[in-house]
């Protein structure tokens, strides 16, 4: 499977999230193992040291753990830990770079609602 990246952030970076996202949507549930390190370089035709730190990242993070000789496993209470580090991460930044694009673009908070209302 070839990958595409963007150039805004490291590749380690972008594993890292898409990783992180599995683990969201519950596509990678608790407790279970992730794909190897070296399964994951072949596939995304990158080198195993930057899956190797997307993965050390994670583990860092306390969303992934390391079981000597079976592999890298989702900890339990992963996804809750993920969700409130995105919670965050959405509220610190993203919802600062909404709203000044909001004001740029003349949108009303109510206009957003209600534009976020028809898209449920």
């Amino acid at each position: 499977m070839q990958e595409h990246w963007n150039d805004q952030q490291p590749i380690y970076r972008q594993l890292r999230d898409r990783v992180a996202a599995q683990v969201l949507n519950g596509h990678f549930k608790e407790g279970e193992a992730v794909p190897s390190v070296r399964q994951v370089a072949s596939e995304s035709k990158v080198n195993h040291l930057t899956v190797s730190k997307a993965y050390q990242e994670l583990v860092d993070e306390g969303v992934l753990e390391v079981k000597r000789g079976r592999g890298m496993f989702v900890v339990s209470g992963a996804q809750n830990k993920l969700k409130q580090v995105e919670r965050d991460k959405f509220i610190c930044e993203e919802l600062p770079q909404l709203a000044s694009r909001m004001d740029q673009l003349n949108i009303s908070p109510d206009d957003l609602i209600h534009l976020l209302k028809e898209q449920s």
